[in-house]
């Protein structure tokens, strides 16, 4: 792989950036604007770490092309002085990072670019010049390429260029000389734009060619052209960039110097740069930097954030929107031809609830172009409001949103396909989702479109209750005045379709996130729509019994309880059982809460539960009555009374692993280890003539990591098929397969999975209640047993401290923020996290990639068969009583082929009348 050069035009983006960003100060008041726009772009290209890297600004006094021509730059204004004032300190910040500062007198700093880029590009070293300056083009060719990191747009083709000026990178010289530079003052020829420009070389191929055929040139922009022709060779001087400039040094000693850390956290304190100060090491400000300035926590000491994803701000897509209120025929034609016509475009729904199965729809905005959207209205009910009737606003739609040769884009859109569906609009893919492109690039950052507008465009944009009000005056959507919804419902397409376009080309850049995006995650906002719309059947008098057989327990408990403890006690009071267990009977308070007093959660009782045996009794009460609030009383009153079923909510943006949680109701935790957690799957039943499904991966994290460490012991076993717990047993204990007891796979199975997620000695110790010493014994057993597994696992921890996060084998990134923590605790944490990631990632990725498939393989099967469950690595589903056996055939080889790894993948399954009896 060739070496890389990065060279930074910091004029250009000192003074871009100056004028793109609104008037940013510190704390004493000084400008940071341009500052803050430099140093994001400086950070984005160090994360990338190219093996060369210059920093080239402007020198001052005059230049060649002063003495070509006295009128060059002669127009430009003064230097504002907020503008001359954040020199030196960016000086100081380049100079603190370690690139080298190049600032050649009698040459601009084009002219060092292109000298150093040339020169690279001819020792076989890929070249990128940042930069915002269009007069660059003309060095792109095969080794040099251009990036401007202030819109995300690249030059580095001669089909790019010419996509973006109409004429090659060997003409761009010819075509500034005709078009001229009003900034640089350079006279092109009068009504000659670039369109002109491009036509004519198109003709003629060079300015030698259009000066000789000028007099073929007919009309007004001919006689300018002749009219001009003196003054097109000096233009052509003018506009040429030096590539023989006399440098002091060559490209390949341009490597980066070691940073200033401490000059850096001065600098980054004093100018607020909150983001950048995190990425040192999180260490406190220096009191020099001054007593208003912000201090890093010292809690982030050793803090590696993951890359910013906003990057600088792009002024075109930051700009006041204008918004149009549809509300008659005409007005829609208009926006349907522009639907017609368009590639892609941004969509929204307004509601008057937050249940996308019983919502109705208020009204729907469109956006075809940035900065230009319409709202829709349609259920308003405000006396007097014009608006359109549904079935008018659907026919003219519909086209649009059926065309497979459109991108249709939302934020967080299954909610929205959901009210569509059910009003009559169905939203055919090809999609796109800002929400879902937001979270596969960095998934420890908030997703929700008004942060995201704040982050990446700089917009404050409208919020709901700026229009509808809060709490017991909040109205609803359907109430609120048309030009106050316009403004609000047009913004959400507008900015919707602005993110995508920052978005977007973020994710093209990095081809494996890409990939996630692209075939994991889109393809599937379908498919949960349609598994949140098939619902699951409840039988709620099962639960009625369920539930007054949990409240006969608890009782029975607190009962208990009152006899251990010897007079009437609260349990869920714990500031009383805290006294109880800690004052009066003294028993250790092995775990403590943040503020240092004892802790009677979870964790604090099954320390203690084997002294004494209360702790169990209030163990048992508290998961009694969690399954009675949380699914025995409260799933029966979400059956929706349309459907007759409950419908939940599945968030793909839920856990950075890429894990899908679910909501309203949460089916994901349904406890499973107890008797009575696994009664209430009883409920949830198959209509009559149907029967459930279950589809289950056999051990996937633990298969993935034989995948990933390639231990051949591990592999073997997966391989055979045999039980891998009384596998990894034999291995420790030095035994035959049929000679372990089942104690021995019990330990077995607490390695595995222990080791997984990262468990310790200690924590094994306790699981299997033996010495800590005899449990360390265990961990160094298996490793010596499974050298592979060891070796991953240091493998993974040096990657990760090397690059801050981890991926799974499909390429979600996963970032560690505290992997480099000097906080012991916390790099810890890191580290189990980087180990169970990608385990938990990969199986999270494959899940999504089976559901996919298995619901292309059903939609053709004419409701036969409804997928209507994902919980952890289990698909279910409802089908017909003759049509199990298909579909457990059908799903199970498409789960088993979901990916294609170095041991198979199982998949168990199973059917009967209700999802308890399917497994």
């Amino acid at each position: 792989m060739n070496k890389r050069l990065v060279l930074i035009d910091g004029s250009s983006y000192l003074f871009r950036a100056f004028h793109a960003l609104p008037p940013l100060s510190n704390a004493q008041g000084e400008p940071t604007g341009a500052l803050f726009g430099v140093v994001n772009m400086l950070r984005a290209h160090l994360k990338d770490k190219p093996d060369y890297i210059a920093f080239v600004m402007d020198a001052s006094g005059p230049t060649f092309r002063d003495e070509l021509d006295p009128q060059y730059k002669a127009n430009r204004p003064p230097m504002p002085d907020d503008l001359r004032a954040q020199i030196e300190p960016l000086m100081a910040i380049v100079q603190a990072l370690g690139l080298p500062i190049i600032r050649e007198s009698g040459v601009e700093a084009d002219d060092v670019i292109g000298t150093l880029a040339l020169q690279a590009a001819a020792g076989g070293v890929d070249v990128t010049v940042s930069t915002g300056d269009k007069d660059m083009a003309q060095l792109v060719r095969p080794g040099v390429g251009l990036v401007n990191t202030m819109s995300g747009s690249k030059l580095d083709s001669d089909e790019a260029v010419v996509a973006k000026f109409g004429v090659k990178p060997a003409q761009i010289i010819d075509y500034l000389s005709l078009v001229g530079d009003a900034v640089d003052n350079i006279p092109g020829v009068p009504k000659c734009g670039p369109k002109t420009a491009a036509k004519w070389l198109g003709e003629y191929a060079t300015l030698d060619g259009v000066i000789a055929n000028a007099g073929k040139i007919s009309g007004k922009i001919g006689e300018s052209l002749r009219a001009t022709l003196p003054r097109l060779p000096l233009n052509y001087q003018l506009a040429t960039i030096r590539t023989d400039v006399s440098l002091p040094e060559r490209h390949d000693e341009l490597a980066m110097r070691e940073r200033d850390v401490e000059a850096l956290r001065v600098l980054y304190a004093r100018y607020g740069f909150n983001q950048a100060l995190k990425e040192l090491d999180g260490a406190a400000v220096p009191e020099s930097a001054g007593a208003a300035m912000p201090k890093a926590p010292t809690g982030l000491r050793g803090f590696v954030a993951p890359p910013v994803i906003a990057g600088d701000i792009d002024p075109q897509l930051s700009r006041p929107g204008e918004y149009e209120c549809v509300v008659d025929e005409k007005q829609l034609k208009t926006w349907a031809d522009a639907l017609a016509q368009a590639s892609m475009f941004a969509f929204d729904t307004e509601t008057d609830g937050l249940d996308p199965m019983q919502a109705n729809l208020v009204g729907i905005s469109l956006s075809t172009v940035a900065g230009k959207a319409c709202y829709i209205p349609i259920g308003h009910v405000a006396a007097g409001e014009q608006q359109l009737a549904l079935d008018t606003v659907i026919a003219a739609l519909k086209p649009a949103f059926a065309d497979p040769g459109k991108l249709k884009i939302a934020q967080n859109g299954k909610f929205d396909l959901h009210i569509l569906h059910r009003h009559g609009l169905d939203v055919l893919p090809p999609l796109g989702d800002t929400l879902l492109e937001s979270f596969v690039l960095d998934s420890s950052q908030r997703h929700d479109m008004d942060t995201q507008a704040k982050r990446l465009l700089g917009m404050d944009t409208i919020h709901y209750e700026d229009v509808t009000g809060k709490g017991a005056k909040q109205i609803s959507f359907a109430q609120v005045a048309l030009d106050v919804a316009t403004n609000y419902a047009a913004e959400d397409a507008d900015v919707t379709l602005r993110l995508h376009e920052v978005l977007s080309p973020k994710l093209a850049g990095e081809p494996k996130l890409d990939g996630v995006y692209r075939d994991i995650e889109l393809p599937l906002v379908p498919v949960l729509a349609r598994i949140e719309r098939n619902g699951v059947l409840i039988d709620a008098a099962e639960l009625r019994t369920q539930s007054a057989e949990l409240s006969r327990r608890m009782l029975e408990a607190q009962q208990r309880a009152t006899e251990l403890a010897g007079r009437a006690i609260n349990l869920d009071s714990p500031k009383q059982l805290g006294a109880l267990l800690f004052d009066e009977l003294k028993l250790p308070a092995l775990v403590k809460t943040p503020g240092g007093a004892p802790s009677t959660n979870e964790e604090a009782l099954e320390a203690i539960a084997d002294q004494h045996e209360l702790p169990r009794v209030i163990l048992d009460y508290r998961g009694l009555a969690k399954l009675r609030s949380t699914y025995t009383e409260k799933l029966p009153e979400m059956i929706n009374p349309r459907s007759g079923r409950v419908h939940t909510n599945y968030n793909q943006a839920g856990a950075a692993t890429g894990r899908l949680s679910s909501n309203d109701p949460n089916l994901q935790n349904i406890p499973i280890r107890t008797e009575e957690g696994r009664r209430i799957r009883e409920a949830f039943v198959a209509p009559p003539g149907r029967v459930i499904v279950a589809c289950d991966y056999s051990q996937i994290e633990l298969r993935i990591m034989a995948h990933l460490s390639e231990d051949p012991a591990l592999l073997r076993a997966f391989a055979s098929g045999e039980d891998v717990h009384r596998a990894t047993a034999a291995e420790v204990f030095g035994k035959a397969l049929d000679a372990v007891s089942s104690n021995e796979r019990r330990a077995a199975k607490a390695i595995n999975f222990g080791l997984m997620y990262g468990m310790g000695a200690f924590g094994l110790a306790r699981q299997l209640g033996v010495p800590r010493g005899e449990a360390q014994d265990y961990i160094g057993l298996y490793f010596s047993r499974y050298p592979g597994v060891r070796d991953y696992m240091e493998r993974t921890r040096v990657q990760a401290r090397e690059q801050g996060y981890v991926e799974t084998v499909f390429g979600r990134r996963l970032y560690l923020p505290y992997i480099a923590s000097r906080n012991q605790a916390q790099r810890a944490g890191a580290e189990r996290a980087a180990i169970n990631a990608p385990m938990q990632g990969t199986a999270a990725d494959i899940i999504k990639r089976a559901m996919v498939a298995v619901d292309a393989w059903l939609q053709p099967q004419n409701d036969q068969g409804l997928m209507i469950m994902q919980v952890h690595d289990e698909l279910v589903f409802e089908c017909d009583g003759g049509f199990a056996d298909t579909l457990r055939a059908e799903v199970g080889q498409r789960m088993a082929g979901a990916a294609d790894l170095r041991v198979p993948l199982v998949v168990d399954s199973g059917s009967g009348a209700n999802w308890e009896q399917a497994h």
